[in-house]
């Protein structure tokens, strides 16, 4: 698992309690990892789950983002797609990175990890008047963690390498710029003489909508040697002149239009629509199809003492329009 696979649903439910005996072992044969990650999957009996979670969030998060774009992370042609180093891939790189620092450190404050707690540094003055008493999410650890699952070690020479590399650390950077202090106060009167504070990271829905603002001004970057060290590095030109972020997705060639049916993607013939706002980008220009369907809603509602609320079903008539397929 390098965040170079394939995004897929893995067998077997979701649970929020560690397996148990040797279950775990299982799960980790069953997952694309390479044999290091393996044995790591081995001996923590929470991480098999706590990656698959992780792949439900990133995929979910990516599918929602890209709902109305003419690429919509679908599985199709994920393998062929993460060969090129365009928009697309540095978006999924960077999204299965933070996916999986978020599932780490909330597996980790809800006890799923055993060779992690909560977070209990929080590196905050006055902390003597804090009393830690709520479980943090431990972003110091999944971080750390997550560096050394994915084996990052010195920069490589290969821009690829720099390029993927670059957009894995976007992808942490982003959960961490989500991570938030949260209080609760416990003096006389309401005073804040004595509080319970604990980090808490953002949803990671909020994670998914800042990636998807660095994927529309991701950058697209060359190879450069730095006349002082005599390294490579990437350099590209953000909008208005300024020069590249840390924040930054990054990309080296164009995407393709994703309108037909390919090796990286099934097209949009067929994806619904919205006449006014969607339409014309995401059906490439061939016109939509316009049907009516029928669909029931709530309504006529009224409050009921005590204490429910009573409805009607109303069925109503609405226009649905998909992108044709030539």
């Amino acid at each position: 698992m390098t965040g170079r696979e394939p995004l897929v649903f893995l067998p077997g439910p979701f649970s929020n309690e560690p397996p148990t005996g040797k279950a775990h072992l299982k799960q980790c044969e069953q997952m694309t990892l390479t044999r290091r990650q393996k044995r790591l999957c081995r001996r923590e009996p929470g991480l098999a789950e706590t990656l698959r979670e992780s792949v439900r969030l990133s995929l979910l998060e990516c599918r929602y983002q890209f709902r109305s774009e003419r690429w919509n992370c679908s599985l199709d042609g994920r393998g062929s797609l993460l060969k090129r180093a365009i928009k697309e891939t540095a978006f999924l790189l960077a999204v299965s990175s933070a996916a999986l620092t978020h599932a780490l450190a909330k597996a980790c404050s809800s006890g799923r990890m055993e060779r992690c707690t909560c977070d209990d540094s929080p590196g905050i003055q006055h902390r003597e008047a804090w009393q830690w008493g709520v479980c943090g999410d431990n972003l110091k650890y999944s971080t750390k963690f997550l560096k050394k699952f994915l084996g990052q070690k010195r920069v490589s020479k290969d821009l690829r390498a720099q390029v993927d590399t670059h957009n894995i650390n976007v992808g942490i950077r982003a959960v961490k710029s989500g991570l938030k202090t949260t209080c609760k106060c416990h003096g006389v009167s309401g005073s804040c003489a004595v509080r319970t504070c604990w980090k808490q990271l953002s949803p990671f829905h909020d994670t998914g909508r800042l990636l998807k603002y660095r994927y529309d001004t991701a950058v697209r970057v060359l190879s450069v040697t730095n006349a002082a060290t005599g390294e490579t590095e990437l350099a590209g030109q953000r909008r208005h002149g300024q020069s590249l972020r840390t924040t930054d997705l990054v990309y080296m060639e164009d995407s393709p239009s994703f309108c037909r049916p390919s090796r990286y993607s099934p097209g949009t013939g067929g994806r619904s629509c919205a006449k006014d706002t969607s339409c014309q980008s995401l059906c490439c220009g061939r016109g939509y199809n316009t049907a009516m369907r029928l669909t029931s809603l709530s309504c006529h509602c009224q409050v009921r003492w005590c204490c429910h609320v009573e409805c009607q079903t109303c069925v109503r008539e609405e226009e649905v329009y998909t992108c044709k397929n030539a």
